[in-house]
């Protein structure tokens, strides 16, 4: 019988942070997209040492946001 699998993902809220000398909560920062997934890193909330990284592997859970150009702006605002 396999095992049961208890965590599907698993995101850290407080980290040691070596700098503060005690346990500090943590930002998530996104540092790359990759083919296989994204690379996160944690931050100490107090003084911003980074205190590890998760790879998030699948497709990219953040989508490409499409930005309109300058003159498409420049038109609708015309427009309105």
């Amino acid at each position: 019988m396999p095992p049961q699998q208890q965590f599907g993902a698993f995101t850290a809220s407080e980290l040691y942070c070596p700098k503060c000398g005690k346990a500090q909560p943590v930002r998530e920062r996104l540092l790359l997209v990759l083919p296989s997934g994204e690379l996160h890193e944690y931050l100490c909330a107090r003084c911003a040492t980074s205190l590890g990284q998760r790879e998030v592997t699948g497709p990219p859970l953040t989508a490409a946001v499409a930005h309109p150009s300058r003159a498409a702006r420049k038109r609708k605002l015309l427009h309105t």
